[in-house]
């Protein structure tokens, strides 16, 4: 090509190059995020011909449903988790990016039975539903490299219901991943958008939206922004990982394990206050049953 034909291709490339970046920087990031729901690689598998059979032993979660699982371990997971390399809480003093939260889980309801609705999705079903909310990208904006892993979606519906889709707890969880009513409320606000509760494929993509918010809050909160959800983190020191941390506030709420501020003080408030697991068995069943559990070979 010719040298004078070359300098007019170079000039106008640069030129575009500037417009586009000036443009690129122009807008602000949406406040709310909505979900992308990725292409599935595999077909739908076909339903069974039965509801999906609870587990030979009664999950933990739902030996008393009213309350939050049992201390003894999923009849199916070790005591403890392996864990392997370090991964220290990284405290930060940027502003906090979600600065809102759902309220703490109701307490349990001494004596108090689950309740069962409707019919129960089979477990070909169920497993559907939640290979498919783990799928989706549920920040694709300002996160789009936070991803649910399966397993923990799936641990996570066994620990909560042994994948029973129909179950009603008396402290007011519903369904595959007992999602409470406000919990739902705030992720569907959040989120803008408008999943029911007692549909199980929404409630599978409820509980995984909130395992994402769950990342993404603690993440950038003691985790420098990394959201790795990777056990290889972990060490014996049960706050030594976001995975950990985001098991443990599933079930307790975020307030209980990663507090922005120190006690009586409000937002903006310096550094957070080190993350604390109240709820160290429901971790450890959770963790376990991310690589022992049945439900993995369903």
């Amino acid at each position: 090509m010719r040298r004078g034909v070359g300098r007019c291709v170079m000039a106008a490339v640069a030129a575009l190059l500037a417009a586009s970046a000036v443009t690129g920087c122009g807008g602000e990031e949406p406040t709310r995020e909505v979900a992308v729901e990725l292409p599935s690689e595999a077909p739908v598998e076909a339903p069974a011909d039965g509801p999906a059979d609870p587990p030979s032993d009664e999950p933990p979660a739902v030996a008393a449903m009213g309350a939050k699982p049992s201390a003894k371990p999923s009849p199916s997971a070790s005591s403890k988790p392996t864990t392997s390399r370090a991964g220290a809480p990284r405290p930060t003093v940027k502003p906090l990016t979600e600065t809102k939260a759902p309220p703490a889980p109701k307490p349990p309801v001494a004596g108090c039975k689950p309740s069962y609705k409707g019919t129960a999705a089979t477990r070909s079903q169920v497993k559907q539903a939640l290979t498919d909310a783990a799928a989706k990208t549920y920040w694709p904006v300002s996160a789009p490299d936070i991803k649910v892993p399966l397993n923990l979606v799936k641990a996570t519906a066994w620990q909560e219901s042994g994948w029973q889709s129909n179950i009603y707890a008396c402290d007011s969880g519903v369904g595959l991943m007992q999602v409470q009513p406000p919990t739902a409320e705030f992720v569907n606000n959040r989120f803008e958008q408008s999943y029911d509760l007692d549909a199980y494929r929404d409630n599978a993509v409820l509980g995984a939206n909130y395992l994402a918010w769950l990342t993404k809050k603690i993440g950038d909160s003691h985790f420098g922004s990394d959201y790795r959800l990777d056990a290889s983190l972990c060490t014996s020191q049960l706050t030594s990982c976001l995975l950990n941390a985001v098991i443990a506030a599933y079930n307790v709420g975020p307030g209980s394990v990663a507090p922005d501020c120190q006690p009586g003080k409000s937002p903006p408030c310096g550094p957070p206050p080190p993350l604390r697991i109240p709820n160290e068995q429901y971790v450890y069943n959770v963790r376990a049953l991310m690589t022992e559990c049945v439900c993995l070979t369903y």
